[in-house]
């Protein structure tokens, strides 16, 4: 019998995008458009490809994303183009990816765990949720949740559920208070210029049809249930699953006028992908032999035949320290200011402590 492996390694390697989200304090009106003078100098983000990265088809519709900030309030906004502009959902935290849907997940503290998770389709319904860690870990969705003081809008350029009409796009703008967001931040406080969350966007679009006048979702003969939605993101997962928090962009808290060329991903956070390739060779070796390793030679191993590309077959010589227990194991290296470690652990979990 085959081996199943839980958690598949990406087919990508380390290239979050970064954007630089600027302070913005004009006046803001929220009603879901993003043609004002608000979001006028305030750059969009690349088009959004599939979830799996380039070995995919460029998406049939155009997404793009927007962020802004104040001393109060993280601004989102996005334009979802297209013409199949329809939801159903009408209940609060309900399952909202049942219909087309704009996704934001926002990791304040990048240990990829402890983050949030905002949902809401063209008629305005959202669903929000605390995630304790990925699902891939064991993770929980606190569905209990509600972000304080959130405040959301829709604007359909169209009409909404009705194929006949003219229709273009649909946009989205979302304010979530700093207050909501700073319980998981590393400093418990809002961010200030220079600093960084990780995120990522996903828009679940569905394959339709036109049935008597009315949008249905496309279904596969064999079965008779709808076929496979697409996942549309701005940062790539490289596996179908956007809980992979360590691949989510960066973005930087900026100062008017700031560009995304003004800003690096720090070195410590490319040292904690190195730890991650080990991270992902652990749980295979859990999978295939029943436990965890504390031989370096037996990831190295690993991760040259289980990484779907080229980049993550190996990894960098950081002079890993590897601790494991019948259950649990702990991955070291140096930070790159050489006075502290960062940690990787089995749930994904990563750290940060003294030398």
């Amino acid at each position: 019998m085959s081996t199943q492996y839980r958690i598949p390694v990406p087919a990508l390697g380390f290239q979050p995008p970064v954007y630089a989200c600027r302070f913005n304090d004009k006046a803001f009106t929220l009603d879901g458009r993003l043609d004002k003078e608000f979001w006028r100098d305030i750059p969009f983000t690349e088009d959004f490809p599939d979830i799996e990265g380039a070995i995919r088809p460029v998406p049939r519709f155009r997404t793009r994303a927007k962020m802004a900030w104040d001393r109060e309030n993280l601004y989102i906004g996005a334009v979802l183009e297209g013409d199949e502009i329809w939801a159903h959902q009408l209940e609060h935290d309900c399952v909202i990816f049942q219909d087309n849907d704009f996704e934001i997940f926002i990791d304040p503290d990048s240990d990829t765990q402890a983050y949030f998770e905002y949902e809401m389709n063209a008629r305005n319904t959202t669903w929000d949720l605390l995630l304790t860690k990925a699902y891939r870990d064991g993770g929980k969705p606190i569905n209990g949740y509600e972000f304080h003081g959130i405040r959301s809008a829709v604007y359909i350029d169209g009409r909404l559920n009705e194929p006949g009409a003219h229709n273009r796009s649909w946009s989205v703008e979302v304010v979530i208070p700093f207050a909501a967001l700073q319980e998981c931040a590393a400093q418990k406080r809002p961010p200030v210029p220079g600093e960084y969350y990780r995120m990522n966007f996903s828009r679940v679009q569905w394959k339709v049809d036109v049935e008597g006048g009315q949008f249905r979702k496309r279904v596969c003969p064999e079965t008779g249930r709808p076929l496979p939605e697409d996942n549309w993101v701005w940062a790539p997962t490289g596996v179908i699953n956007i809980h992979y928090p360590e691949l989510w962009a960066f973005v930087f808290f900026a100062e008017k006028g700031q560009e995304a060329c003004d800003f690096r991903i720090p070195e410590d956070e490319g040292r904690k992908w190195e730890l991650r390739k080990l991270y992902y060779a652990q749980q295979f070796c859990l999978d295939e032999r029943g436990s965890y390793t504390d031989d370096m030679e037996t990831l190295k191993e690993i991760l040259a035949r289980i990484a779907p590309c080229q980049e993550n077959r190996t990894v960098r010589d950081l002079a890993y320290r590897i601790g494991t227990t019948a259950h649990a194991f702990e991955i070291t290296c140096p930070a790159a200011d050489g006075q502290n470690l960062l940690a990787i652990f089995q749930d994904g979990r990563t750290d940060v402590y003294p030398a």
